[in-house]
C-alpha cells in the first residue's frame, strides 16, 4: 500500500517541512501492520532508524480521522529523560492536528496533569512508577481518562523484558485495560530485540491479540569500532619484553594522532579519553554510578592541571533533576563541545545531538547495553562509533593464573562477536517466580480498589499474564502472610483491606516503584541540590557527587539531608551495589575468544598484545581441554563458562550437594568467570562425583542454605520465608543450564 498518502494531511505536511525525500523502510513496514492489521506490533530496528515516527504516524492518522473520547495513545517509557525527549517531537508533531501532548512523571508539572484530568485527550507519557501511582491514586478516574484508549507504545521494551519492572508495567497495563473497558492494541519500540518471537508473545501477553512483527530490509548498518586496553600503570602490553613474542599485526580502525596531552601522572586509560574528547562531542559510558563520579573527577581535574576550560558534564540516577537536564540540554546544542560522563540513563532512546563518539569504560554486561550505547552516536547520517576502553592492574608477581587473564577485555570482544556473527542478543526471561512483585500488585489492587474478597482479590491478580506460574495455593499463603503481619487485614463482613502496617508501606512514594532502592540522603550545597547518596558520612568527612568533592558539613538523619561545601581532591563514591546479569552465551563467547587464533580489526596495539599473552596464558594451563585447572597442591580453578544465574547455582551445587563427597574447602568466586577452592579428591573423581550428584532428581530448594532466606528482590522481605525460598530456587537459579555443562564434562 501507498504508506505515505494514508497519512493525515498535517502529517504528509510535517514531512515535507523536514525535508525528508522517502519514507523508511521501518516507516513503510509500520505504516502497513498499523493500517492494515488489528493485532499488537513489534517494531525492531536500529537506533535512530525512525521507530518513533513510524509508529506514531500511522497511530496519529488513525486518531485525527476519529477522535477517540479520552486519551487515545498511552506512551510508556523506561526513563524520564526519555519521555522529556519525546514530549519535544511529538508535541511539535501533534500541535497543528491539534492533539495534546501530556508528561506524567515525578518531575513533570502538576498544571499539565490537572488540564488531562479535566479533559481526557490526546497523548498521555508515562514511566511505569507514575502509571502505578495513577492507578492507586486516581483510580475513579480512570475508567474517563482511558475509556476510549485505542494504542499503547511501549518504548524500549527489550529494557523490560528481564526483570520484575517489565513484570510490573504489563501488569498495569491489563489492570488499566480491565478497569476503563477498553482494549487498545500494544505497540512495542525496540533497536535490540534478540529473539523477536519471544518478545513479541512477551508483548502480546493478556492482550487477546496476537503480535505482528514487520520484516523489511533496514540497509547495512556501518560502525566505526575501536577497543583499547590498558595497564593503569606502566607499562603497556605492548611494550612489555617478554611480550613482544606474542604482538600481532593488525589494521586499526583508527590511527590519528592525540589531539592534546594528558598531565603526565594520568591515569593511561583516562588520559587516552581525555586526548580523544578534546574538541569533539563525546558521551564516556561507565557500569556504575561510584565509577562515573570518579572517572568525571579525574578528567575535569585533567583540564584544571592543564589549564584548560572544564569540558565534562555528569549524569546519572543520583544526580539532582537540574544536574540531569543541564546535561542533557547541552548535549542537544549542536555547538557544544562538552561531553558527558554517564551511566544507563543516557543509554536509552535519547536524542542528544551530533554526538561523535561514544567511549566504554570496560565491558557492559550485556549485547543489549552495549548496542544501545553504541546508538547514542552515529545520528543524522554519521556512521555510529564506540571506543572501548579496558583498564586492568598489573597481575602481582605472586597472583594465581585466573587473575592473568584479562576478563573485561574478553568480554567486551565477546559481546561484539555475538552482535557480528549471530545478531544476539539477550532474551527475555519469562520463567520467573515473581513473589515480590506478586505482593507489589495485590497490595496495590488493594490500595485501588478497596475491600474485596479473598476470591475477588485472587480473580484480579491472578489472571495477570506475568502470575501465569503462580498457583492459587502459593497466593493463599500469602495473604495469611500477610493477615499475620498487619499488611492487610479482615473486615467484619469477611472482606480484605489494607492494614496499618500495609498502609504504611503503600503510601510511600517509593511503593511504586518495583526496583530496589537504597535509603537516599539529598544532597546539599547551599541552595544547590546536587542529588542523592547512601551511608553519609559524619560530618567533616568528604563525599563525591556530580563529578567533584564536597566536605559535610552536617547531617540531618530525620530529614535526610546531607549539607556540604566544595572542596579539591579524590575519593570513591558509593551509591549502592550494582548487579550484572551476564548471559550464558557471552561466556561461552569468551572461551571461544581465548581458544581460537582469530584477529579482531578493531583491536587497538596494546589490546592486541595483551590478548595474545592471555590465550598464551589459557593455552599453556590447558584451560581449553577440560574446565579445572590445578594451581597447584590441593588448589584448584574451575572455568564453567556459565552466565550469572547457572553459574550461582553451580556455587551453591559445589557446596552443597557435592562438598563432603569432594572435601571442598575455601570456594572464593570472581562471578562469573570462575571460582578457586581446595579439595581432597583426583580431578577424575570431581568430574563423576559431579555428574553422579547432577544425575540424581533433587529439588531446587535443596541449593539453598537451611535457614537461608535469600531476599533477591525489593519486597520479598513482605514474603513468607518458605515462597522467597522458593522463588529464588526455582526462578532465580538457572539450575537446567548448570546441570547441563556439569554433565557435558563427564568422561
Amino acid at each position: 500500500m501507498d504508506v505515505f498518502n494514508r497519512y493525515a494531511p498535517f502529517i504528509r505536511e510535517y514531512i515535507y517541512r523536514s525535508g525528508w525525500q522517502t519514507l523508511r523502510a521501518v516507516q513503510n513496514a509500520a505504516g502497513d501492520a498499523i493500517f492494515n492489521t488489528q493485532e499488537n506490533v513489534l517494531l525492531t530496528a536500529s537506533t535512530a532508524s525512525g521507530k518513533t515516527e513510524a509508529a506514531f504516524f500511522p497511530i496519529l492518522t488513525l486518531l485525527d480521522e476519529d477522535p477517540p473520547a479520552s486519551v487515545g495513545v498511552l506512551y510508556i517509557a523506561p526513563l524520564k529523560a526519555l519521555i522529556n525527549d519525546q514530549f519535544e517531537r511529538l508535541d511539535e508533531l501533534c500541535e497543528e492536528a491539534d492533539i495534546p501532548v501530556t508528561k506524567w512523571h515525578g518531575d513533570a508539572s502538576q498544571t499539565g496533569k490537572r488540564k488531562l484530568l479535566k479533559n481526557p485527550r490526546g497523548i498521555l507519557q508515562i514511566t511505569p512508577e507514575s502509571l502505578e501511582a495513577l492507578l492507586i491514586t486516581k483510580n475513579m478516574e480512570v475508567p474517563s481518562l482511558f475509556g476510549d484508549l485505542r494504542f499503547i507504545v511501549v518504548d524500549e521494551i527489550h529494557s523490560l523484558l528481564r526483570a520484575d519492572r517489565g513484570g510490573q508495567t504489563f501488569c498495569l497495563i491489563e489492570r488499566l485495560c480491565r478497569l476503563a473497558g477498553c482494549h487498545p492494541r500494544r505497540i512495542g519500540l525496540s533497536a535490540t530485540i534478540g529473539n523477536p518471537e519471544e518478545a513479541g508473545r512477551f508483548l502480546a501477553a493478556g492482550s487477546g491479540r496476537g503480535t505482528v512483527i514487520p520484516r523489511f530490509d533496514a540497509g547495512k548498518e556501518v560502525w566505526r569500532l575501536s577497543m583499547e586496553h590498558f595497564y593503569n600503570t606502566p607499562p603497556q602490553a605492548d611494550e612489555m619484553p617478554e611480550g613482544e613474542e606474542f604482538v600481532q599485526e593488525t589494521e586499526n580502525v583508527f590511527s590519528e594522532e592525540p589531539t592534546d596531552t594528558a598531565p603526565a601522572a594520568a591515569d593511561p586509560g583516562l588520559a587516552y579519553i581525555f586526548e580523544h574528547t578534546k574538541g569533539r562531542k563525546c558521551l564516556v559510558f561507565t557500569n556504575s554510578r561510584e565509577e562515573c563520579e570518579a572517572v568525571c573527577q579525574k578528567l575535569r581535574q585533567y583540564c584544571e592541571a592543564r589549564h584548560e576550560p572544564d569540558r565534562f558534564l555528569i549524569h546519572h540516577g543520583n544526580l539532582s533533576v537540574s544536574y540531569r537536564e543541564s546535561a542533557e540540554e547541552d548535549m542537544k546544542d549542536d555547538d557544544s563541545l562538552m561531553s558527558v560522563c554517564a551511566t544507563a540513563t543516557l543509554e536509552l532512546g535519547i536524542d542528544i545531538g551530533r554526538l561523535e563518539r561514544a567511549f566504554q569504560i570496560d565491558a557492559p554486561f550485556t549485547v543489549s547495553g552495549f548496542l544501545q550505547r553504541m546508538g547514542r552516536t552515529g545520528r543524522r547520517g554519521d556512521p555510529s562509533q564506540m571506543w572501548f576502553v579496558m583498564r586492568e592492574e598489573h597481575p602481582e608477581s605472586r597472583s594465581l593464573m585466573p587473575e592473568r587473564i584479562p576478563w573485561y577485555l574478553i568480554q567486551g570482544i565477546a559481546l561484539v562477536q555475538l552482535y557480528l556473527e549471530e545478531r544476539f542478543v539477550e532474551p527475555p526471561r519469562t520463567d520467573r517466580l515473581p513473589y515480590s512483585l506478586l505482593y507489589h500488585q495485590t497490595m496495590s489492587t488493594l490500595a485501588s480498589g478497596g475491600e474485596m474478597t479473598p476470591a475477588q482479590l485472587a480473580g484480579r491478580v491472578l489472571p495477570l499474564a506475568y502470575f501465569s506460574r503462580v498457583s492459587q495455593e502459593d497466593f493463599r499463603k500469602l495473604l495469611i502472610h500477610l493477615l499475620s503481619i498487619d499488611h492487610i487485614n479482615r473486615t467484619e463482613n469477611g472482606g480484605l483491606i489494607l492494614g496499618l502496617s500495609g498502609e504504611r508501606v503503600v503510601n510511600h512514594y517509593k511503593f511504586y516503584a518495583v526496583f530496589q532502592e537504597n535509603i537516599e540522603y539529598a544532597v546539599r550545597a547551599g541552595s544547590e541540590e546536587l542529588g542523592t547518596i547512601v551511608k553519609p558520612p559524619p560530618a567533616g568527612e568528604k563525599i563525591a557527587i556530580a563529578g567533584r568533592v564536597w566536605v559535610v558539613e552536617d547531617v540531618d538523619h530525620k530529614k535526610r539531608v546531607v549539607y556540604c561545601t566544595l572542596v579539591k581532591g579524590n575519593i570513591p563514591a558509593y551509591f549502592g551495589d550494582v548487579a550484572g546479569d551476564i548471559h550464558t552465551r557471552i561466556l561461552e563467547r569468551m572461551y571461544t575468544v581465548l581458544s581460537e587464533k582469530k584477529t579482531y580489526p578493531y583491536l587497538r596495539p596494546h589490546a592486541v598484545s595483551r590478548l595474545a599473552s592471555a590465550r598464551a596464558t589459557f593455552a599453556q594451563a590447558g584451560i581449553a581441554d577440560r574446565p579445572l585447572i590445578s594451581l597447584g597442591g590441593k588448589m584448584w580453578a574451575l572455568f564453567p563458562w556459565l552466565g550469572s544465574y547457572a553459574f550461582l547455582a553451580l556455587e551453591r551445587f559445589l557446596k552443597l550437594r557435592c562438598g563432603k563427597r569432594l572435601g571442598l574447602k575455601g570456594l572464593s568466586s570472581a562471578r562469573p568467570y570462575y571460582m578457586q577452592f581446595t579439595m581432597q579428591v583426583t580431578e577424575e573423581e570431581f568430574y563423576e562425583i559431579l555428574a553422579e550428584e547432577a544425575e540424581k532428581e533433587f529439588e531446587p530448594e535443596t541449593l539453598l542454605y537451611p535457614k537461608e532466606v535469600p531476599v533477591f528482590e525489593k519486597y520479598d522481605e513482605y514474603v513468607p520465608e518458605e515462597l522467597v525460598r522458593k522463588g529464588f530456587a526455582e526462578g532465580v537459579l538457572d539450575i537446567k543450564g548448570m546441570k547441563e555443562r556439569v554433565l557435558s564434562w563427564k568422561k
